[in-house]
């Protein structure tokens, strides 16, 4: 499959290195402000980050009975803990998952998100095209944040994409597991609901099963890592002419005071109910 083009005026902002004492939310802060600037200041923007140690819950994660003893539990274990702004649901973060976001203008009226979704499964099919051919793309029974576009090799997903649409601008975002242990984060996950779920119906949240989750290291038996993988894409963006900048060379980019305020706003506006953690 052949990956659509970017726009030409799309810059890259790799922040894979920044894992020290930024909040779970400074990402998310940060990715809600640029959409707000792109198109009237703003390039669109892939952006590619990491975090050491957190958990990101989805909205409906967060209105389960017991959310908020189960972001204690993770909260004594030493996560970060969010809740996010886009669709989807839980999803554990370590070194070993590279999140990437398309950062793209949107037209007024647009409201065909598959196209979207589409593209961010081209890319990343077309990043792993060295390594594999065998990428599967739909719902993987028993894994964390299911989706119509997971992406699993051999059943195993290692995949997720979610969507933030704002009035001129979306976040494609796919937390993408590279190395470690699938496993592990799917216990973590399952753990999660397994204190929040409470009175919920099972329908409420996944049933998290072993053996559905996989990093791509495991997925293709090969010592891949997080830094071979963003190098990779680097190389794969630099061939259509997309280069990497610095925060203080991409226009509209917000300073630290404007991204703490709106960390502070989806703190308060995302809130677990019952919960002074959050």
């Amino acid at each position: 499959m052949t990956y659509a083009p970017l726009p030409s005026s799309m810059v890259i902002l790799d922040r894979t290195d920044e894992t020290e004492s930024r909040s779970i939310r400074y990402s998310f802060a940060l990715e809600e402000l640029l959409c707000r600037s792109i198109g009237p200041t703003a390039p669109p923007i892939l952006h590619i980050w990491r975090h050491p140690r957190a958990f990101v819950m989805g909205l409906r994660d967060s209105r389960l009975p017991e959310a908020a003893r189960a972001n204690s539990w993770l909260l004594e274990q030493g996560y970060d803990t969010a809740v996010r702004n886009s669709g989807g649901a839980a999803v554990p973060l370590d070194l070993g998952v590279v999140n990437v976001s398309l950062l793209l203008p949107k037209e007024a009226g647009d409201m065909e998100h598959r196209k979207d979704f589409e593209a961010m499964a081209a890319l990343i099919r077309e990043l792993m095209g060295t390594l594999t051919d065998r990428i599967d793309q739909g719902e993987v029974l028993g894994s964390f944040c299911p989706g119509e576009f997971d992406l699993s090799i051999g059943g195993r997903k290692f995949c997720g994409i979610a969507q933030r649409r704002q009035q001129r601008a979306i976040s494609v975002q796919a937390f993408i597991i590279v190395e470690g242990e699938g496993e592990a984060k799917a216990a973590l996950a399952r753990g999660f609901y397994e204190r929040a779920a409470g009175s919920a119906f099972p329908g409420d949240y996944p049933l998290v099963a072993p053996g559905s989750m996989a990093s791509l290291a495991e997925c293709l038996n090969v010592p891949l890592t997080s830094a071979a993988f963003t190098a990779h894409l680097h190389t794969l963006m630099a061939a259509r002419g997309l280069l990497a900048k610095r925060p203080a060379d991409i226009p509209g980019y917000p300073d630290e005071e404007q991204i703490a305020a709106m960390m502070e706003l989806l703190k308060d506006r995302y809130a677990i109910p019952n919960s002074g953690t959050l």
